[in-house]
């Protein structure tokens, strides 16, 4: 059994990560961590998160892996996240489309490590004309 260790900086990676709205980049996360440890030890907290399944990442229609709370995910769902995430061309925010379950029919004879569902266009919040 694997031991989960809670540091001051995995809270704070964490929290973030929930406080957001929208799916982060370790680049982003790193910005609002203040100081309280390295680049590289939020990518080992990232991973170790996604890892604990209390996040996913998400990659964005650039390259770019993301992540964002696990809020309602159940152990088979999360090693496939077979719901939409929508990457904003505009104001370049993904954001969980929770509600839009994907079925995939995928042969019995591949075994799927994992699945990245993302539209591109432009949000809601980006739509709107002033």
């Amino acid at each position: 059994m694997a031991i989960i260790r809670n540091t001051i900086a995995k809270k704070t990676v964490f929290e973030i990560i929930q406080l957001n709205k929208t799916a982060m980049s370790q680049t982003e996360i790193f910005a609002m961590v203040n100081n309280i440890c390295d680049r590289v030890t939020v990518y080992r907290i990232l991973e170790r998160l996604v890892k604990e399944m209390k996040i996913h990442k998400i990659v964005n229609v650039n390259g770019v892996i993301n992540y964002a709370p696990c809020n309602s995910c159940e152990h088979e769902q999360h090693l496939h996240h077979d719901h939409l995430h929508f990457s904003c061309t505009t104001c370049k925010k993904l954001t969980c489309i929770a509600d839009n379950h994907i079925e995939l029919n995928i042969p019995s004879n591949y075994q799927v490590a994992e699945v990245f569902l993302t539209v591109s266009g432009i949000c809601p919040n980006c739509l709107i004309i002033p």
